[in-house]
């Protein structure tokens, strides 16, 4: 049976400098990989509005968001961002938050679910740094504990780099536990505080990472019991990713997403994945890591 999914164009239509860093197609590529290779069914896909911005507010700092919106943050403020302030990234940031939320919901109706965009982990109340400018993660966990009556949202963030937003916003939030595994020495420089935070060395590779994930996380789900794990699925542990200190395969890649994957079926719990970071100028070669992301899904939980 084919999982849902959430996407919309506007992932990736955003006009970006000829040399800018982020990847900003490989929404686009990993949404035609799917579809070409049957995965991805038109019949479950669940296109999103943009997100009210009411609903920011309840996360973000309101003058932060009106700024944004508006386009009135500083050059200062852009530039931590990382992308030039534009219409389109506006429409783009509020189609991809609302995705993650409509994947929660969609997780916790179908048990699995997928934004194929999502895992802005680096934005703060009243800043976003490093590519994220509202935290999708966080924004989404709260929907679910507000509307769904949850008492326990799990969010895993697999990413290379530590989610220090999503730290930062959940400290005062007991209902929401963050676990964060990343690479010790990796942007952000100053890393927060999550309630796991568990360091790679540099290098580290498939059978220490997936030894890592084995031993902690079916303990973290046991401890915290929750009703609903949010995956941050970033493939720029990549050995060959451009901004990673890791040695993970792309086979590693597909390991980590059927184990976090079959973990949280083994545990009846839903689990809502986003595609996370990622980043090589091959964009065929970057499309196929997040790939295993899809497959993972379609192995362990539809068969």
């Amino acid at each position: 049976m084919a999982f849902p999914y959430v996407y919309h164009a506007s992932y990736s239509e955003l006009a970006l400098p000829d040399n800018h860093r982020f990847p900003i197609n490989k929404y686009r590529d990993l949404y035609e990989l799917g579809t070409e290779h049957g995965i991805l069914e038109q019949t479950r896909c669940v296109t999103p509005d943009a997100i009210d911005i009411n609903e920011l507010k309840q996360v973000h700092c309101p003058d932060y968001v009106d700024s944004f919106i508006n386009g009135t943050l500083t050059q200062k403020a852009m530039r931590r961002i990382g992308f030039p302030w534009s219409e389109q990234l506006v429409r783009r940031s509020r189609h991809a938050v609302n995705g993650t939320k409509l994947c929660v919901e969609l997780a916790l109706e179908h048990n699995v679910a997928v934004n194929l965009t999502g895992g802005y982990h680096h934005a703060h109340y009243d800043f976003g740094s490093g590519f994220c400018i509202f935290n999708d993660l966080v924004i989404a966990a709260h929907h679910a504990i507000n509307h769904y009556k949850l008492d326990k949202v799990l969010i895993i963030d697999c990413d290379v780099h530590q989610g220090d937003g999503t730290a930062t916003l959940c400290q005062s939030v007991p209902e929401l536990i963050t676990c964060s595994i990343h690479c010790a020495k990796n942007f952000p420089a100053r890393k927060q505080i999550s309630d796991h935070d568990i360091e790679l060395e540099n290098g580290c590779n498939d059978s220490e990472y997936l030894a890592i994930l084995s031993q902690s996380l079916p303990l973290l789900i046991a401890m915290h019991q929750p009703q609903l794990i949010i995956y941050d699925a970033g493939v720029d542990i990549h050995q060959d990713d451009d901004l990673g200190y890791a040695a993970i395969s792309t086979q590693g890649l597909m390991l980590r997403d059927q184990l976090i994957t079959q973990l949280a079926q083994s545990q009846q719990i839903p689990i809502a994945a986003v595609i996370g970071g990622g980043y090589s100028r091959n964009r065929q070669q970057l499309a196929e890591r997040h790939y295993q992301l899809l497959s993972a899904i379609n192995t362990t939980c539809c068969e």
